[in-house]
């Protein structure tokens, strides 16, 4: 038997990462191995998980991946846990069109009961009117029960129990309005400073849920026989050296991704801000994350910058993304106008300056191959050369088919571009063959 469950929320900010961190932490406190899942394509709130709970968090994205695929993740990734914790994303009912792409999607698909957590600053009963709603506007979909967020006393609470029985719904508990209890940066993890941070804040809240909610109850509630993955053929483990940038300022990776660069070869980690060589690669990759909190550190480190030029100037397979883009670009300036001198293998300058939020998923077509799906999150943006660089995408399109300038170069072997590609599903050697 395991107990697994998802939460969700009524919107964005209504308190999903507090519940899901806090519960995390409580439990894995408690002695349980509890396994964390996040919906959606999202970096961040997985590197809460894994701080919360000590294990890796998994993405579950029905737009980046088949449903077979989210299925054998989530059963694989569940075997060695008594606990499955999946955090939504957005409202239960937010996807890409409608409800396509929800976190009600993922509980569909995976049969996962729900925590409704939801934002109870300001109202009282009438959120009596949200749970009905929410409880019965798709019948494919359980709701076992809600925890109230930002709740200002006892007798608030008292409120929104009654609230909770008009709508037969099962209350179990409530997070109090405490400033102490607020999310910290979402750029954690970057310093040891910050991780002890967030881990002080973690053992909050935990204390907190131990206190003010029914986990023993939530617990009862969702206990179900453990999902079986699907059994298949051991592949022969391929001999490629791949050579994986981890460090603070590149750490945006899916497990799944990680997982296949494994069945290719052996993979090895370096970092751009503080090792001086490239370890002996057949394949590079340089993923996302926060170059331009780190741009005097990776300026500095010329050595390590001339052996990825002349590690892609002798046809070196090399796959970067966003963040790492940046850092193959020219330079980087940052948001005084102050110019940082990067790799040069692209002949562009990004630039933090007149930031602009680029968000959504991706679809690229390439001449001779399956799309490729992916996601884009950035702010910044590059200055296109005067000398032409080849754009790899014959098309880039949004969720919703619609025409996207974002182009995805190539340069030699070495292949960059602003989205965030998973290919949890794929050989990634595939990206190479047009």
């Amino acid at each position: 038997m395991i107990a697994q469950f998802l939460i969700g929320g009524t919107s964005s900010g209504g308190g999903k990462t507090t519940l899901t961190t806090g519960l995390l932490r409580l439990l894995r406190n408690r002695g349980h191995r509890v396994q964390p899942f996040k919906c959606g394509p999202d970096y961040i709130d997985p590197q809460y998980h894994k701080m919360a709970s000590g294990r890796v968090s998994i993405n579950l994205d029905n737009w980046l991946a088949s449903g077979e695929h989210l299925h054998n993740l989530y059963a694989r990734h569940s075997q060695e846990a008594d606990i499955s914790v999946t955090e939504g994303v957005m409202g239960l009912f937010d996807g890409y069109k409608g409800m396509e792409g929800s976190s009600a999607r993922i509980a569909e698909l995976l049969n996962l009961p729900i925590l409704l957590v939801v934002n109870a600053q300001s109202t009282a009963f009438s959120v009596a009117a949200t749970l009905y709603g929410f409880s019965r506007f798709y019948p494919k979909i359980r709701l076992l029960g809600v925890v109230f967020n930002k709740v200002a006393s006892p007798r608030h609470y008292a409120f929104l129990q009654e609230a909770a029985s008009a709508a037969q719904v099962p209350c179990l508990g409530y997070i109090p309005r405490m400033e102490e209890l607020s999310v910290p940066s979402r750029h954690l993890g970057l310093t040891l400073d910050a991780q002890l941070d967030f881990n002080a804040y973690a053992d909050r809240i935990a204390e907190t849920l131990e206190k003010y909610v029914e986990v023993d109850r939530l617990l009862e509630l969702c206990a179900t026989q453990a999902p079986a993955p699907t059994l298949t053929a051991d592949t022969p483990k391929g001999t490629l050296r791949i050579s994986v940038a981890k460090d603070g300022a590149f750490n945006f990776t899916y497990q799944a991704n990680l997982d296949q660069l494994q069945r290719l070869g052996s993979v090895s980690y370096f970092s751009p801000l503080t090792d001086s060589t490239l370890p002996p690669s057949d394949l590079v990759y340089i993923p996302g994350g926060y170059p331009e909190f780190f741009l005097p550190q990776l300026a500095q480190n010329r050595q390590l910058q001339e052996e990825i030029r002349d590690y892609v100037a002798q046809g070196g397979k090399l796959l970067a993304e966003c963040g790492g883009m940046m850092y193959l670009c020219r330079s980087i300036t940052d948001e005084k106008g102050e110019s940082f001198p990067m790799v040069g293998v692209l002949p562009q300058e990004a630039t933090m300056q007149n930031m602009r939020l680029h968000l959504g998923y991706r679809t690229l077509s390439i001449q001779g191959q399956e799309p490729w799906q992916g996601h884009e999150f950035h702010y910044s943006s590059v200055v296109t050369p005067h000398e032409p660089i080849f754009n790899y995408a014959s098309s880039v399109k949004d969720a919703r088919g619609n025409d996207v300038e974002t182009p995805l170069y190539r340069i030699k072997n070495c292949i960059a571009g602003y989205t965030h590609l998973y290919w949890g599903e794929r050989n990634i050697l595939d990206l190479w063959n047009a």
